[in-house]
């Protein structure tokens, strides 16, 4: 459905015809004419049908006996043509907040999620006469299309590669926002934009998941400390052997070592131990 917008006769010209002929009617009346009143009385009523009211940020689709006629968007008062059915379109911007859908990451996690979908019409005659109930139209895509996304992408990537629903959330807004403007297009409607309002494991693996990131985080700092240690005994080493402090071989090495991780990685404080005698 290709959108005409209409061009109409200004509403308050028709309303002085009007006034005419119901003037001209009454004087008829009057003047003891039978025909002339009624023929004008008749006309002021067909015209009349004619004049609608477009009110800001909202246009009307005029159709008449079956056939689209146009679009009238700009607001005022306009004349169109008499006896036509007008249906009245917002073209303002709206909000669509989905209900907490439950669905399954690519990896098989049952999630709650949650979308708001900021649109408007752009196209009236499309939203009329393309769908059926445009409003439900956009509902139903948008579930639609909110379930689709969440199911290519993993809740959370412990892995720290590749795109994940928590972790992504601008980009994962952005494909969002692509793939309803991809459904919604055949209804008339622009998607301004799309985001997600909630996001999280469903209550019967929740605790599961939120152990696993615990020992996920715990995970990444013990292999941060451990890449600190080593580099730290790595430098000790090498100044005490270039400032010549003391010469070890590798078993006085290996002992050294030993302390340093143990005395670094440890939790808690070390405890240090005087030793008076020899290694050997």
């Amino acid at each position: 459905m290709q959108e005409k917008m209409l061009r109409p006769i200004n509403g308050f010209w028709i309303i002085a015809i009007i006034v005419i002929c119901l003037g001209g009617g009454v004087y008829g009346a009057a003047r003891g004419y039978d025909v002339v009143p009624v023929i004008l009385f008749v006309a002021a009523g067909v015209l009349a049908t004619s004049i609608t009211v477009v009110q800001p940020n909202k246009s009307v689709v005029v159709t008449f006996f079956g056939r689209y006629v146009g679009t009238i968007s700009a607001s005022g008062m306009w004349a169109v043509i008499p006896l036509s059915k007008r249906k009245t379109v917002s073209l303002r911007v709206r909000n669509f907040n989905s209900v907490k859908l439950k669905v399954n990451d690519i990896e098989g996690n049952p999630i709650e999620i949650a979308a708001v979908v900021v649109f408007k019409v752009i196209n009236s005659a499309k939203a009329l006469f393309d769908v059926d109930k445009y409003m439900e139209f956009v509902e139903i895509q948008s579930e639609t299309a909110l379930r689709h996304v969440a199911s290519k992408y993993p809740y959370d990537s412990f892995s720290g590669s590749g795109m994940s629903l928590r972790a992504n959330a601008e980009e994962i807004a952005k494909e969002l926002a692509l793939e309803l403007q991809d459904r919604l297009s055949l209804s008339g409607v622009e998607v301004l934009e799309a985001r997600l309002t909630h996001l999280a494991y469903s209550t019967e693996i929740a605790s599961t998941m939120l152990q696993r990131q615990q020992a996920s985080a715990i995970l990444s700092a013990r292999q941060i400390i451990v890449e600190g240690a080593v580099g730290m005994v790595d430098m000790a080493i090498k100044q005490l052997k270039e400032n010549g402090v003391v010469e070890l071989d590798e078993e006085r090495k290996a002992a050294m070592i030993n302390n340093l991780m143990v005395a670094i990685v440890s939790e808690r404080g070390a405890n240090p131990v005087i030793n008076a005698g020899s290694l050997y």
